[in-house]
């Protein structure tokens, strides 16, 4: 009888069976059911948990604002559009969402994906060839690491935010006429660290290289106009392709590039991730227009006062509390949190167990394990929002410290 290596394959898996064997011991940290708004605090599975696992960084999921711009789509463009942005599927709610991007960026233009994970890969993909380099951060996100990939040009690896190695990848020969993107994300979602733009821009400059920057999670949050961490290093000028999600703090769906007309006009040609793939629903488009507009307000920037501060109040009091977390970033004139603070276990199967815990105490946290993170690096991440009271950081400080020391040494 022929053997179906395929499916007999799927069958032993290793990882599919640790899968299996946490569903069945109910641990697992993934694929836990929302039963309401991704608010401070959120139903999961029948019970009220303190969110702590959410890049709802301004609280602007559940914004009234927010809701009525998605419901106002939904009345006049329907369900969805049911076409590529090719063909049927470009509304004029795209043209004022691209426009208001490209002003609030300063660029010349803007393009918006169905998906932040499309737009890395479609991007990367199609500015980029065989015969190109491209110099990517170790901690890049995996859509960043894939569009490498499908681009088919040698990938350079450098340790993270590790200047002396990303120097020494630029350093070596480029065969012919190829050129070298370097490729970065603005603020790293595991660790809740700054990539140090200024020092990455010289040496992009110094050796010739184009510098995208992933700016999904510091969108919103940094620089005088809320762009992201290439504008609070002041380093617009100089970087070539600028890319955002929209589900971050933006609390919708999708992603852009921010950059000139002839990067955007070679996306529209080339990107396949935005050409063959249906448009963005309608209520998405129009959710992220008004969120957009909203962090460009002055409660936008309260907004972004605010997770900041709460992302300096949990910090630091885990930090009293003896916890080891994240790093602050260095940055001109200072240094910062961000609304990401990693609170570092080691162990894969300790940190699913602290998870669980706090789970059953009321604080639903997200557990990055390997290969998400380096292995024995393990670590729970947590994530403020704007929206979190005094009150709901204090609970969580206590809380986590009291069961982090219930854990065996």
């Amino acid at each position: 009888m022929t053997v179906n290596r395929l499916i007999k394959r799927l069958d032993g898996d290793d990882r599919v069976e640790l899968l299996r064997s946490v569903r069945e011991a109910d641990v697992s940290p993934y694929f836990r059911v929302m039963e309401s708004a991704t608010a401070p605090v959120v139903q999961v599975e029948g019970h009220d948990k303190i969110m702590l696992g959410s890049n709802n960084y301004l609280g602007l999921a559940d914004h009234p604002d927010i809701k009525n711009a998605a419901r106002d789509a939904l009345d006049t463009f329907g369900s969805a559009v049911t076409g590529s942005r090719l063909l049927n599927g470009t509304m004029d709610l795209h043209l004022e969402l691209e426009n208001e991007i490209a002003e609030w960026h300063g660029t010349e233009g803007a393009m918006v994906f169905t998906t932040g994970y499309q737009t890395n890969v479609g991007t990367i993909s199609a500015v980029v060839g065989k015969q190109d380099v491209i110099v990517v951060d170790s901690a890049a996100h995996a859509s960043i690491r894939d569009g490498s990939l499908l681009s088919g040009a040698e990938i350079r690896k450098f340790a993270h935010n590790d200047l002396q190695d990303l120097e020494e990848q630029l350093r070596k020969p480029v065969d012919g006429d190829g050129a070298v993107l370097v490729i970065v994300d603005g603020l790293y979602s595991m660790e809740g660290d700054l990539a140090p733009l200024g020092e990455i821009t010289a040496l992009c400059t110094r050796y010739g290289a184009a510098l995208m920057v992933d700016e999904a999670h510091s969108l919103g949050i940094y620089g005088e106009q809320l762009t992201g961490a290439v504008e609070l290093f002041g380093t617009a000028n100089d970087t070539d392709i600028r890319m955002a999600s929209l589900s971050k703090s933006p609390s919708s769906t999708g992603g852009f590039i921010a950059g000139s007309n002839d990067l955007l006009d070679t996306l529209r040609i080339h990107a396949r991730a935005f050409l063959f793939t249906t448009s963005g629903v309608p209520a998405a488009v129009g959710a992220s227009l008004a969120s957009i507009r909203l962090i460009r307000s002055e409660e936008g920037r309260q907004r972004a006062s605010r997770v900041l501060a709460n992302a300096e109040a949990l910090r630091s009091g885990l930090v009293a509390e003896g916890l080891d977390v994240g790093k602050r970033s260095p940055i001109p004139g200072g240094d910062t949190a961000s609304p990401i603070v990693s609170l570092h276990i080691g162990d894969d199967l300790v940190a699913m167990d602290l998870w669980r815990k706090l789970f059953d105490k009321g604080i639903f946290t997200s557990a990055a394990l390997h290969p998400a993170v380096p292995r024995n690096g393990a670590l729970l991440r947590l994530c403020t929002m704007a929206s979190h009271t005094d009150d709901q950081i204090r609970t969580a400080i206590s809380t986590i410290a009291e069961t982090v020391a219930e854990l065996p040494s």
